[in-house]
């Protein structure tokens, strides 16, 4: 087989049981392979014991959902031509792998794909994680097709074509087993949260492509880990994301990251209206965390320049998001100007 799906597990028992008989009915083309990341509950007995036909690889530590993948996919080096990296909280449906599969095999410069992906628990909407394809506005805040922050959008088949996009979703995504290793796989030091986007941009920088493939279709339930409300995930949201520009951005970093903090200052702010000190907390340690790793980072953003070559920037929205969203009213992908966006 040339493709292995690959769901990372950490105490996923109630997941696996829901979602894991639905994966291997649909995916007889590929092998499937559970990555445990150190489990304290009976999800790996669960594998074993009902679906022997599954591969297990035990993890010697948690290092989280980057280092996790690492580990795993390290193990699996040089026997697969295809990764599918794919949360336990996901439903798929039939045929859902072929279509991206055969993006990759007839367009060898693409180096990954995502499918549509859709809410398990309101499935006629957009879930955040994905949607319809990733973009970076010039500020590098991330959205989808489908999604503007929290806006998320009815699927009514508007999106529905194959689109070039800046990032796929780590929710869902296929990439060639070639270019993970070559680029070294998910930075660890992100733990969980942007890692795809960071992954992704890295590999943009070396000219390759990423895409969003339509005809495949799954259901993501979303924030099974880590509750989208939870202070851990906004300490990792702005925290990542601050690395993430430190490493990628091409230009000026400092008044880049300068107008970024006025921004998280606003986003604080929204916080402080809504007494919602822990998030303020969270944001606050997480520029702390940034600013105590400038060295480590401008290490790794040397690396990255002297690896680049061409820079694809397609999928990059030269204008604001935040000016769109909060001035414009604009709620919808479709209502962005498309003169902005870089094909």
């Amino acid at each position: 087989m040339k493709t292995a799906v690959v769901i990372l597990n950490w105490n996923g028992l109630s997941f696996l049981k829901q979602f894991l008989p639905t994966l291997i009915q649909n995916t007889s083309e590929a092998a499937i392979v559970v990555v445990d990341n150190q489990s304290t509950d009976e999800s790996m007995a669960y594998v074993k014991e009902s679906h022997p036909e599954v591969e297990v690889i035990v993890n010697t530590s948690n290092g989280g959902f980057a280092k996790g993948y690492n580990d795993g996919l390290n193990q699996l080096k040089g026997r697969f031509e295809y990764y599918v990296l794919i949360n336990s909280d996901i439903e798929v449906t039939p045929n859902w792998l072929a279509p991206l599969v055969a993006k990759l095999e007839n367009n060898p410069n693409i180096a990954g794909v995502q499918p549509k992906v859709l809410a398990f628990h309101k499935k006629t909407h957009f879930e955040h994680a994905g949607a319809s394809g990733g973009f970076m506005d010039k500020n590098y805040y991330p959205f989808c097709r489908g999604r503007i922050f929290d806006e998320v959008e009815e699927d009514l088949n508007q999106y529905d074509n194959d689109k070039e996009v800046f990032w796929t979703t780590g929710a869902c995504m296929v990439i060639r087993s070639k270019v993970y290793h070559k680029l070294g796989g998910l930075d660890e030091d992100f733990f969980a949260h942007m890692e795809e986007i960071d992954f992704c941009w890295r590999a943009k920088k070396q000219n390759h492509s990423f895409y969003v493939v339509p005809a495949s279709k799954v259901y993501h339930v979303g924030g099974g880990t880590l509750n989208y409300e939870n202070p851990r995930k906004t300490f990792l949201n702005f925290r990542n994301s601050l690395y993430t520009i430190h490493k990628n951005h091409v230009g000026w970093l400092f008044g880049k990251i300068f107008y970024r903090l006025i921004l998280d200052g606003i986003a604080a702010a929204k916080y402080l209206v809504g007494f919602q000190f822990k998030h303020i907390f969270a944001i606050l340690k997480a520029h702390g965390a940034y600013y105590s790793n400038i060295s480590y980072l401008n290490r790794k953003r040397k690396q990255i320049q002297n690896e680049s070559t061409e820079y694809n920037k397609a999928g990059l929205y030269k204008a604001s998001l935040l000016w769109a969203y909060f001035f414009k009213r604009i709620k919808k992908f479709e209502g962005l100007n498309k003169r902005f966006f870089v094909e």
